[in-house]
């Protein structure tokens, strides 16, 4: 029984030390819908960003 309640106490110790310890630059997971929505902001974003290139390129292209 005394075999227990030191590997209690060990477990305990160990749960301490990795809250200590723990990485705190590490972000929290991203909800399934945030990444969705974010992927969704990129790739929405490229496309126009291209767009406005292209048209820069025309109006500074003379018509011939």
């Amino acid at each position: 029984m005394s075999n227990r309640t030191s590997d209690r106490r060990m477990a305990a110790a160990e749960r301490e030390a990795r809250k200590v310890f723990r990485d705190t630059s590490v972000k929290p997971p991203v909800s399934e819908h945030k990444g969705v929505q974010q992927a969704f902001r990129a790739n929405r974003e490229r496309p126009k960003a291209e767009r406005i290139a292209r048209e820069a390129a025309a109006k500074q292209k003379p018509e011939t």
